[in-house]
């Protein structure tokens, strides 16, 4: 059928252009014919007059000029017909009146709608939990990259999506774009009547009130779902705006399946709506138009008499909007399809471009997403795969020529939820500009004040509504070259953990697939995964440390590097010495002894005596003994051996145990990047806070080994940069005195001794 469609197709061109030619050739003879009446003497013979000879060649002109116009008919009516000969864009015999907005993608002379440079453009988007969150982030690069304009997004949220988006556009920092959040459990009671049977849940449902839910203020607005690829600048679609009529107040683009004309199985019965009805995943709204015609009981009324027969939706919001389009049909522009190219399963998308420049929204619709069956599938995922990989850092790029971009209305935002950069980013470019570019250790201070993009929760994780008093959190760093610990940690610890993994856009998508593949890795629900994305030419460790320390929700925490595995059963034992040893009601900090192995493949001990025998069979040995004995010399091994109760060790100068302490901690010094002094800072500074240093009896944990990091190799080849490290601790030490005083004297007096 489709051969059949396309051989019709070409036959019309063919002719079309046959006929162009036929008539161009007619009008040059008839000129040449008219031109040899003018030279000819007039005693060759009788000649029709001068006026009659135009007359009859203005006639054939016009003749030709109308067949031409009823073939191009014939050539439009074609190229909208599917192959199954019925109308593919137009409306259904049952659309009467309704107004058509564009009928096709291409017209000769279009009528262009502008959008000032520095109007400020306003999409909404509802998105809920972890794997929309993480959705959401690629739609947004896809408008960044294209745009032209200051961006103001308002995002529906739960609480979930909410902590990860506002994490995430704080320490993304683009510049001209505002950012606002409302609450969903706010509008749940306006839908949560409603049964919904599609897999979006009750948030699915979120759109319906939208007049309500956005500022009053805000006159339109364009609304977008989470799976969806920009391929141009928003501002084409923004301008669309422009074109509705008085009565038109949503733009829409047609559903491109057949699941409104009911035929898709037996008994198929869908909801009312216009012909092949209409997609809902790129909206145009008029808030101001539709808050005065009364929105929110339009829909309500609607909703409630098409549930009587309906019982549930199955397409959430989509049912209502083309319930109520099929009432009053004048509301609805009709957008191009271009707008919102639809790519599930047997839809007709492949007819809304001939070209790649036709593209202009890709819609992954589907639950089965980049699976669909499309014949350009490829180059779609491709595209988006594009946008998915794509620097993130890349788009924080300044908007030039709008010096005073318009600031939106505070006082019609919910307290605290609205963000905005721009003057954050000047803060920033102000900091910069007061390093001096002399200094020997410029690129280390450069690094502490860079700004890195952080996405926190990157994968699904179970919140604990009631976290026991004595509950610890492992909390690590790492990168990508780290990554095939986390299976043998998971086997080692089965409490939570809160991860921090500094990757690139495209190492953390193949850390997703990683993740997702590992059956060890996607049975637990209790593993926070926070990506750090990369920038700058440092590793940002205590960054790092930080921001999986913060991510916690245990009142204690297990402060461990990635290359460490615990012993069998430590969490059940930290636990109980927390309770045994009465935390709760001190300061203090529980060193667990560390052991390392140069042996890639270890039996692992089962049992303190099983570690002792392996120690003193010359298979373990204390961490790092033979090239920095005084990490962990206080530790007294010594002692630990015979050990049966915890007990108190001093601190001693370049000491950096791993402790469980309690969450609220000192965080880590983020001035030290890279290699050296990074935990050594941080546990004198817990020593400054007077806590209490005690060893437990029974706990171990072992280094694995790995190749040697990169900053490493820099500390020890480059003398610039150990240089520059121990500036970084005199000003430590110095920032310590003003905080702590007198006591922290022995600091800077035990440095200087060395």
């Amino acid at each position: 059928m489709l051969r059949s469609w396309r051989t019709k197709l070409k036959l019309l061109l063919a002719t079309v252009t046959l006929a162009i030619l036929l008539s161009w050739l007619y009008l040059f003879v008839g000129s040449l014919e008219y031109g040899r009446f003018l030279l000819l003497p007039p005693c060759l013979g009788e000649q029709p007059s001068r006026d009659v000879e135009r007359e009859a060649l203005a006639s054939r002109v016009r003749r030709v000029e109308e067949e031409n116009q009823q073939l191009r008919l014939q050539l439009s009516q074609a190229q909208m017909e599917g192959s199954d000969g019925s109308p593919q864009w137009g409306p259904s015999a049952e659309d009467g009146d309704f107004p058509r907005g564009e009928r096709s993608n291409h017209t000769a002379c279009p009528k262009q709608q502008t959008v000032h440079k520095c109007e400020l453009l306003h999409v909404a988007i509802v998105c809920a939990g972890h794997n929309a969150s993480r959705d959401v982030v690629t739609l947004v690069k896809s408008i960044l990259f294209h745009r032209k304009n200051p961006l103001h997004f308002h995002f529906i949220t739960d609480s979930v999506a909410h902590q990860i988006l506002q994490t995430l556009f704080q320490s993304w920092m683009v510049p001209s774009v505002h950012v606002s959040f409302y609450n969903a459990d706010d509008l749940k009671a306006e839908v949560s009547w409603i049964p919904n049977k599609h897999y979006s849940g009750i948030y699915g449902l979120m759109k319906l009130t939208l007049t309500k839910a956005l500022p009053s203020n805000l006159s339109k607005v364009i609304v977008l779902d989470t799976d969806i690829t920009f391929a141009t600048d928003i501002a084409e679609l923004w301008a669309v705006f422009g074109k509705f009529s008085e009565k038109q107040v949503i733009g829409l683009v047609e559903n491109q399946s057949d699941w409104y004309l009911g035929n898709l199985w037996k008994n198929h019965k869908p909801w009312p709506a216009l012909g092949r009805g209409f997609n809902t995943g790129v909206i145009l709204l008029l808030l101001d138009r539709l808050r005065h015609l009364g929105w929110e009981q339009m829909w309500r009324l609607t909703a409630e008499r098409e549930l009587m027969s309906m019982l549930s939706t199955s397409l959430a919001d989509q049912d209502i909007f083309n319930a109520v389009i099929k009432q009053n049909p004048s509301l609805v522009y009709r957008l191009p399809c271009f707008w919102n190219v639809q790519l599930s399963d047997h839809t007709r998308s492949e007819q809304c471009y001939t070209e790649l420049s036709d593209l202009k929204v890709i819609h992954w619709n589907s639950p089965k997403k980049l699976r669909v069956k499309n014949k350009h599938v490829e180059f779609f995922r491709n595209l988006y795969l594009t946008f998915l990989e794509y620097d993130g850092n890349l788009l924080r790029r300044e908007l030039f020529g709008c010096a005073n971009l318009p600031s939106p209305p505070r006082d019609q935002l919910p307290l605290g939820l609205l963000l905005s950069f721009t003057f954050m980013v000047l803060q920033l470019q102000q900091a910069l500009e007061e390093l001096d570019e002399d200094d020997p250790c410029y690129d280390f201070r450069q690094q502490h004040l860079t700004q890195h993009r952080i996405h926190l929760f990157f994968l699904q994780y179970e919140f604990l509504a009631f976290p026991n008093p004595t509950d610890v959190t492992l909390v690590a760093q790492l990168s990508m070259d780290r990554l095939q610990m986390l299976e043998a940690i998971c086997k080692h610890w089965a409490g939570p953990i809160s991860l921090a993994l500094y990757m690139s856009d495209a190492e953390a998508q193949q850390f997703l697939r990683y993740a997702q593949a590992s059956e060890v890795l996607s049975a637990r629900r209790n593993v926070a995964y926070h990506i750090v994305y990369k920038e700058g030419q440092f590793y940002p460790i205590n960054l790092l440390r930080n921001v999986a320390l913060a991510n916690t929700q245990t009142p204690y925490v297990f402060l461990t590097d990635i290359d460490f595995l615990p012993m069998y059963g430590l969490y059940d034992y930290l636990r109980n010495s927390i309770q045994q040893l009465e935390l709760p009601q001190r300061k203090a900090a529980l060193i667990v002894p560390a052991f390392e192995t140069l042996h890639y493949r270890l039996t692992f001990p089962k049992s303190k005596a099983e570690l002792l025998s392996m120690l003193d069979m010359g298979s373990l040995y204390t961490f790092r003994y033979h090239v920095w004995p005084k990490g962990h010399a206080p530790t007294d091994y010594a002692k630990w051996r015979t050990a049966t109760v915890p007990y108190r060790v001093v601190w001693q100068p370049d000491f950096e145990p791993y402790v469980v302490v309690r969450r609220d901690c000192p965080r880590y010094d983020q001035r030290f990047v890279g290699f050296g002094w990074n935990k050594v800072s941080h546990i004198m500074e817990l020593d400054a806070q007077e806590y209490e240093l005690l060893v437990l009896p029974n706990a171990f944990m072992i280094h694995m080994p790995h190749a040697p990091s990169f900053d490493i190799s820099k500390f020890r080849l480059n003398a610039g940069y150990r240089g520059c490290l121990q500036t970084l601790r005199e000003e430590f030490h110095q920032d310590l005195s003003r905080r702590y005083g007198a006591a922290a004297l022995k600091y800077l007096t035990a440095e200087r001794s060395l």
